[in-house]
């Protein structure tokens, strides 16, 4: 790519905005039109500019295009130029652009919220919508093995997971952000060795290297940045840890975004196997399992023990 196309590219403060926009979450061309202020049109043709300049990435999912930034080998540097250009704390309008993006989060998150309220009871019924839930369990149970040690189930829901899985754990806590799902949970946990926590996926309150387990079962889809989520589960597995991802396999069901409030329709094998490579986690075995109308993936990923080297 000439290098005169890409500071053309730049050159625009718009596009300049959504280019730093796009660094902090993956974002469609309505929620970047919102943050900016700009018509969708004129959002386009922007997109269009950076998207041949290399500086881009499109991804249609369903009726919607989603937006991120185009790996490349320039993409680091030119990054480490914009940030010291803009000085620590940003110019006024990359202030501004990230308190509106905080808006764009927080009506993801309170979607999703309103959608787990109103269906805190029939949760599990759902689920069984897709693939039988016996059939998705089992095969969870057999790609972890035996021996869990110290499990986190992350969107815990209403606590299945950690029903099934806990007693070949040596502590389990299960963790949600819907207060209305954890209080089923507690009563269908009740008895149970097993703490439950309210908490963000983007920033859990435990330790760096305190899980040897992880689960994310039908939970990627909820999230509006799911790089970000793998991460924070990265950073809580210890040294030969292991991480189990259970989600769709990609789709066009734009029912499922409306009606149910999923950010994203599935997730391929290349998408899910770059997150994990990002977070410095190795994918180490995939499934699919086939259902009526979407197909069940899971990912589990290991992270490698450090190498120990002998004194001389």
């Amino acid at each position: 790519m000439p290098l005169i196309d890409i500071f053309r590219a730049l050159a625009d403060p718009s596009r300049l905005r959504i280019v730093q926009l796009l660094r902090e979450m993956e974002l469609s061309v309505g929620e970047i039109a919102q943050v900016l202020g700009q018509s969708q049109p004129r959002v386009s043709r922007h997109i269009k500019v950076l998207v041949d300049a290399g500086l881009a990435l499109r991804r249609r999912e369903g009726s919607s295009i989603f937006l991120t930034p185009a790996p490349s080998a320039f993409a680091v540097p030119l990054f480490n130029l914009l940030d010291a250009a803009a000085g620590h704390d940003g110019d006024h309008w990359t202030r501004a652009d990230l308190v509106r993006l905080a808006a764009v989060r927080a009506e993801r998150a309170a979607a999703a919220e309103r959608w787990f309220a109103a269906h805190a009871v029939e949760w599990d019924a759902i689920r069984s919508l897709h693939v039988p839930e016996a059939e998705v369990e089992a095969a969870m149970a057999e790609m972890l093995g035996g021996v869990l040690g110290r499990l986190v189930d992350i969107g815990t829901g209403t606590g299945r997971i950690l029903e099934l899985l806990g007693p070949a754990a040596s502590q389990a806590i299960g963790i949600d952000r819907s207060p209305e799902m954890l209080r089923i949970a507690r009563v269908k946990l009740d008895g149970q060795p097993y703490e439950l926590r309210q908490g963000d996926i983007n920033a859990l309150q435990l330790a760096e290297g305190s899980a040897d387990t992880i689960t994310l079962h039908q939970v990627l889809h909820f999230l509006p940045a799911p790089a970000s989520a793998i991460g924070e589960c990265a950073r809580l597995l210890g040294e030969g840890g292991q991480l189990l991802i259970v989600d769709f396999a990609p789709h066009e069901r734009e029912e499922l975004r409306l009606d149910h409030a999923h950010a994203r329709l599935g997730f391929s094998d290349q998408q899910v196997a770059g997150w994990l490579g990002a977070a410095g986690l190795q994918l180490a075995e995939t499934r699919s399992l086939k259902g009526r109308e979407l197909t069940i993936k899971l990912w589990r990923a290991t992270r490698r023990a450090a190498v120990k080297v002998k004194a001389a």
